[in-house]
């Protein structure tokens, strides 16, 4: 184990996360959707170091992240059509999965072996600072252990990660609070994960419904297993009516929730507290207790804490 280093949103704290990440480290740094653990996404080492660090399966492949669409122009091949995407949504919480650009010289562990890549423009400017001072693409899934709540404070890192990685930058709460919108333009347009970007606005930008694509026996972009975001405690969903001794999370008007998404019922409030609580109702209800989860309207963000919701109520392998 190595000590894991604090360090601010800084010139001087990001040159330091610069140095680990060329010296083959791992940073955890903040976006707007959730905390990334950050590799060099050229360096089969460091990336090898990610899913170590994680846990992660092998054939799940990474996001790299990029300063902006010059920079991913280097690492993917896009056309027309992901040229349009990317000019209205980026930077923001959308990922792109498409051609991989052989000459980029992203590890194959990024890819899982697949001839697409993942990539994204992230909007926080910290993230933007760390990879303007790092000077390349950095592969970054959630920085947490594969298939645990993904961490939105610089606190969830280290409760998860800390002696398994260099250094996390602690940027303050992440505002949108679920990953990004992962979408396939690799070939016909698919819905591969729903997240910070609604599908509604995406389906306007394109002119035409999404199907949803993927797999989770061989996923070909992040977060479509099936099980994933697991808390320790076992979870229920859609309850208007919580079964003795279940943590009851609540949503809108629920009298008598002991947790709540959004009292109001806003669904951007409750997709940027959804991690944070699952991690507190899992701490109030022990490894032997369940919590029950209110409905949440399937419109949308509320698509993306479903998406996200079901994941963590599936079987366990």
């Amino acid at each position: 184990m190595t000590e894991t280093l604090t360090l601010p949103p800084t010139p001087d704290g990001l040159a330091r996360a610069a140095d680990l990440l060329r010296a083959g480290g791992l940073v955890a740094f903040p976006t707007e959707t959730v905390y990334g653990l950050g590799g060099d996404a050229r360096n089969d080492r460091a990336v090898a170091a990610i899913f170590a660090a994680k846990g992660r399966p092998s054939f799940n492949p990474l996001i790299v992240h990029v300063p902006d669409l010059a920079a991913a122009r280097t690492v993917a091949v896009f056309d027309d059509r992901a040229e349009a995407v990317a000019a209205q949504f980026w930077p923001g919480p959308l990922t792109l999965v498409l051609p991989l650009r052989e000459e980029a010289g992203i590890s194959p562990l990024v890819t899982a072996g697949l001839a697409t890549v993942a990539v994204r423009v992230p909007a926080h400017p910290v993230a933007q600072g760390l990879l303007r001072a790092f000077g390349g693409p950095l592969a970054a899934p959630s920085a947490n252990p594969s298939g645990k709540v993904s961490p939105t404070r610089a606190a969830h890192v280290l409760a998860g990660l800390s002696g398994r990685i260099a250094a996390v930058v602690d940027g303050g709460a992440c505002a949108v609070g679920v990953e990004s919108t992962i979408l396939g333009l690799d070939g016909p347009p698919a819905l591969l994960r729903p997240g910070g970007v609604t599908v509604e606005a995406l389906e306007q930008a394109l002119g035409t419904p999404l199907p949803i694509g993927g797999s989770e026996t061989r996923p070909n972009a992040p977060g479509q297993l099936a099980s994933h975001y697991a808390p320790g405690a076992a979870v229920r969903l859609e309850v208007t009516q919580p079964a003795a001794g279940e943590v009851w999370v609540g949503f809108g008007p629920c009298p008598g929730a002991a947790l709540s998404l959004s009292e109001s019922g806003d669904l951007v409030e409750a997709a940027a507290r959804l991690f944070h609580l699952l991690r507190q109702a899992d701490e109030v209800a022990g490894d032997r207790g369940r919590i029950a989860f209110a409905p949440v309207p399937e419109t949308g963000l509320g698509r993306a804490i479903n998406d996200r919701l079901r994941r963590a109520a599936a079987p366990r392998g």
